[in-house]
């Protein structure tokens, strides 16, 4: 497969019940037919924030959240947070337009692993987790062919509301026996979503892992990455994809700045705790702070950014968490907080000075 098709570098608790509210909900992505329609559900309205059944381009389980100034669509049959945008606007996130409502390729009580060594990637866009490091891959899953392991992005999750929170939670993977969660929720009143990560190990050997959370958005005017004071990295930033130094790229003392290339994909790894992505009218700021001293893949990068080739405009902004020894009963978590701002300045460095000043 391309790597234009598969938009990367590389071969690439329980909750209890709240007195709030007595509106609790369990959705659950169909065990035969992930896309298949479950029972109709009324929307909840708690603090200011609205929790409602949709059909999101043919994902019928879906959940729309809102406070009234922006809105978010949570898709657990694919396991994604697939769309965030200021209320009745165009969504930041990128959809791939070709695939609408396909439902997952796997079923967790019926996982073929001879299916899932030849099976390609769904590239259905959104906002997803998936294990770090991405070379371990293979080691884990025994394939070599570059495809994130299936429970994390090719298998249906189930979903349920609380209040005005969404928690997502997959099937143990088959191949790290990891389980995943991510509660989703919003600030109200204001153009802030938080998503918390959450990996559980449920089997296996104690190994190194840690989260990694990819977001994929349109075709950006700019992508500006801050610089990290006293950075042990040259010029702050390291070259990760394929390719050479991305073209676009500008050093300024402050920010990085780079924008898509319609030839050839480029990624670069830093050690900053935020990422911009600016669009001709919006911006969206995603803070995941990085934790001094502790140990980071991809040559200490805790943020990272790939831009993709045509024919799929793109760009992912990663946010990666640390390195931990797990095993069985143990946890990890990771915090991302996306912030959408419309666009004041047209230079891209004033821009971001703008949206990171203290």
């Amino acid at each position: 497969m391309s790597t234009s098709f598969l938009g990367h570098a590389g071969p690439r608790s329980g909750w209890a019940l709240s007195l709030r509210s007595l509106l609790f909900f369990w959705f659950a992505a169909p065990a035969a037919l992930p896309g298949a329609p479950a029972a109709p559900v009324a929307g909840s309205v708690v603090g200011g924030v609205s929790v409602a059944r949709s059909n999101h381009r043919g994902w019928t389980d879906s959940l729309a959240l809102s406070n009234g100034l922006v809105e978010a669509v949570v898709v657990p049959a694919v396991g994604r947070v697939m769309q965030f945008r200021f209320v009745g606007e165009e969504g930041v996130f990128w959809e791939n337009p070709t695939l609408p409502g396909r439902p997952a390729p796997f079923l967790a009580g019926h996982f073929d692993p001879k299916k899932f060594q030849s099976a390609e990637w769904l590239n259905l866009g959104g906002d997803k987790s998936w294990p770090a490091p991405e070379a371990d891959w293979p080691e884990f899953t025994g394939r070599h062919s570059w495809c994130p392991p299936p429970a994390f992005d090719g298998m249906p999750w189930q979903a349920r509301v609380e209040g005005s929170e969404v928690e997502m939670v997959s099937p143990a993977d088959p191949c790290y026996g990891l389980r995943v969660r991510r509660r989703v929720r919003f600030e109200p009143g204001q153009p802030v979503m938080t998503v918390v990560t959450r990996f559980e190990r449920v089997s296996g050997a104690p190994a190194r892992i840690g989260i990694w959370t990819v977001t994929q958005l349109r075709e950006p005017a700019a992508v500006v990455v801050p610089r990290v004071r006293g950075s042990a990295l040259a010029e702050g930033h390291v070259l990760l994809g394929p390719n050479q130094r991305p073209p676009s790229l500008r050093v300024g003392p402050e920010f990085l700045v780079l924008r898509r290339d319609a030839r050839a994909g480029y990624k670069i790894g830093s050690d900053a705790g935020a990422l911009l992505w600016l669009g001709e009218k919006h911006a969206c700021r995603i803070d995941s702070p990085r934790i001094v001293g502790a140990d980071y893949p991809d040559k200490g990068s805790s943020a990272e950014v790939w831009t993709n080739p045509d024919p799929l405009p793109y760009v992912e902004l990663e946010m990666l968490g640390p390195l931990r020894a797990l095993g069985p009963g143990e946890t990890l978590s990771q915090t991302n907080r996306y912030t959408l701002l419309r666009r004041v300045a047209a230079d891209p460095a004033a821009e971001a000075a703008r949206i990171f000043a203290p």
